[in-house]
């Protein structure tokens, strides 16, 4: 359902909210590496989040990201737009366009209401989870990884 790329975003800004505060910006190679992901395609990633005000981003030698706002302040949502938009959302899963120009012409597909009821949890779902939530399930839990 959510890209790579997504997926990678949201697990980075998870590993950035758990650095210490003290520590300052960590470095692309060190966040890649502690993640297991390709440098290159992370760095692209973390650049769309820091262009929308989520990370901050610092070049140099004691340079890299950190968060930005608040992890209170950061709903799994935001990572998504910001990285996927918001088209998960609002395209009709079988016409081409937005179910909104769908139903406007009064042809929905046949799973257009499931799909409506679907959408409408997942976006309640994203909305209501911050990175401070992920993170405390996060330190709650010897069972997940990010």
């Amino acid at each position: 359902m959510l890209s790579n790329s997504c997926r990678y975003g949201i697990r980075a800004v998870i590993y950035l909210a758990i650095q210490p505060y003290e520590k300052g910006n960590t470095g692309i190679k060190q966040i890649s590496k502690d993640l297991d992901l390709p440098t290159p395609f992370l760095a692209k990633i973390l650049q769309q989040l820091a262009k929308q005000k989520i990370l901050s981003s610092t070049k140099g030698p004691h340079g890299g990201f950190s968060l930005q706002k608040d992890p209170e302040a950061i709903t799994l949502l935001d990572i998504i737009n910001t990285i996927d938009g918001d088209e998960i959302f609002t395209n009709c899963v079988i016409h081409k366009g937005t179910c909104m120009a769908v139903e406007n012409e009064e042809k929905t597909c046949p799973i257009h209401e499931t799909y409506s009821i679907v959408r409408t949890s997942l976006i309640n779902l994203f909305t209501s989870q911050t990175v401070a939530d992920l993170v405390k399930a996060v330190n709650k839990s010897e069972k997940i990884i990010i």
